[in-house]
C-alpha cells in the first residue's frame, strides 16, 4: 500500500486543514441523512447499480457503511489505520468487478455535495475557501488511495508473467485490437449490404409483380437485418472502447435473419416444412440470447455483490 504520509505530501496536507475537517464534522454528520438520501438517487441512475446491490440487505448495509465513511471523511485524524480502512474499500471494489467509471462519478458527487454546503454556510470568505481546499484535498486523497488497488492488482498480474509471457501477450493486444477493427470494418460492410437489400426490396415491391403482402413482409424483413446490423456496430463500438464482447448481438443478427425468411415463407404454401425447421432454430436462438444475458446479470449481481456489501 502507498505509504500514507508521502502522500498527504505529495497533496500538501497539512494539520491545519486536518484540524478544519475535524470541526467541519459536527455539521456533516447532521448532513449525512440528507447526504446519503442523495447520494442513492445519484448513484441509481447509473444503470447497473441494481448489480451491485441486488437486495434490501445488502443495500439497508451499503447504506450504513457510506454514511459511516461520510462522517469518517471529517475525522481529523488521517494516519495509517485511516488509510488501511480506504485500502480495504478499494480491494473490495476490485473484487467485485466495481468500474472505476462509477468510484469517479460517485466522488463527484461527494464533492458537489459538500461544497454545496459550504457555500450555503459561508459567513466568512476567507474561512470558506480553506474548508474548500482542505475539503478538495481529502477527497482527492480518498479517490487516489480507493483507485491505487485497482492501479496495483493490474500492475502485480503484469508483473508475474515471464519476459516472454509479457511479449506475447503484448502481441496479442496488438493483434486483437488490428481484429477488432477489421471487424468494426466488416460490420460497416454488412450494414452497407443490407441497406441495399432494403433497397432492392422496395425495387420489387414497387416494379415487380411480387405482390404487395409478400412485398411489404420482405421489406420489414430487410428492415429488420438492417437493425439487427447496425446494433451489432453499436456493440462492436463498445467492444473497441474497453466493455465485454456482444456475443448476443451476434445471436440477434441471425434471429433477425431468420424471422425474415419467416416473413418470406409465410405466404408460401410449398415451404412448410422449412417454416417449421427455421422456426426451430429461431426458439433455439431465443433461447441463447436469453442465457447469454441471465448468465451476465446473474453472474454479476451473486457472485459479487454478496462479497462487496456482508464483508
Amino acid at each position: 500500500m502507498q505509504q500514507h504520509q508521502s502522500l498527504k505530501e505529495h497533496y500538501k496536507f497539512t494539520k491545519e486543514e486536518a484540524l478544519i475537517l475535524k470541526e467541519l464534522q459536527p455539521r456533516m454528520e447532521e448532513l449525512s441523512n440528507r447526504f446519503i438520501e442523495e447520494f442513492y438517487d445519484y448513484i441509481w441512475g447509473f444503470g447497473s447499480t441494481a448489480k451491485f446491490l441486488k437486495n434490501q440487505k445488502i443495500i439497508d448495509y451499503h447504506r450504513e457503511k457510506i454514511k459511516a465513511w461520510f462522517v469518517n471523511l471529517f475525522c481529523g485524524k488521517y494516519d495509517l489505520e485511516y488509510f488501511t480502512y480506504l485500502y480495504k474499500i478499494g480491494e473490495i471494489h476490485v473484487r467485485i468487478g466495481l468500474p472505476t467509471h462509477y468510484v469517479n462519478s460517485a466522488f463527484t458527487f461527494v464533492r458537489t455535495f459538500i461544497i454545496k454546503n459550504l457555500h450555503e454556510n459561508c459567513e466568512n470568505d476567507r474561512r470558506s475557501m480553506m474548508e474548500i481546499e482542505a475539503v478538495e484535498k481529502i477527497i482527492d486523497i480518498n479517490l487516489d488511495t480507493l483507485t491505487s488497488s485497482y492501479r496495483e492488482e493490474e500492475l502485480g498480474k503484469f508483473l508475474s508473467l515471464s519476459k516472454v509471457e509479457k511479449t506475447i501477450l503484448s502481441g496479442l493486444k496488438r493483434f486483437n485490437s488490428y481484429v477488432n477493427f477489421f471487424l468494426a470494418g466488416s460490420l460497416a460492410l454488412v450494414a452497407f449490404f443490407a441497406i441495399g437489400l432494403f433497397g432492392y426490396d422496395i425495387y420489387l415491391l414497387f416494379f415487380t409483380d411480387i405482390g404487395i403482402e409478400k412485398g411489404i413482409l420482405t421489406v420489414l424483413g430487410s428492415l429488420l437485418v438492417l437493425w439487427a446490423a447496425i446494433e451489432l456496430i453499436h456493440e462492436e463500438i463498445n467492444h473497441l472502447q474497453g466493455k465485454g464482447f456482444a456475443i448476443g448481438a451476434f445471436i440477434m443478427l441471425a434471429m433477425a435473419a431468420l424471422i425474415r425468411k419467416v416473413l418470406i415463407y409465410s405466404l408460401s404454401s410449398e415451404s412448410g416444412k422449412e417454416l417449421l425447421i427455421i422456426g426451430a432454430v429461431i426458439v433455439a436462438l431465443a433461447v441463447a440470447y436469453w442465457l447469454v444475458g441471465a448468465k451476465r446479470v446473474v453472474g454479476v449481481s451473486t457472485n459479487k455483490a454478496d462479497s462487496a456489501f456482508s464483508s
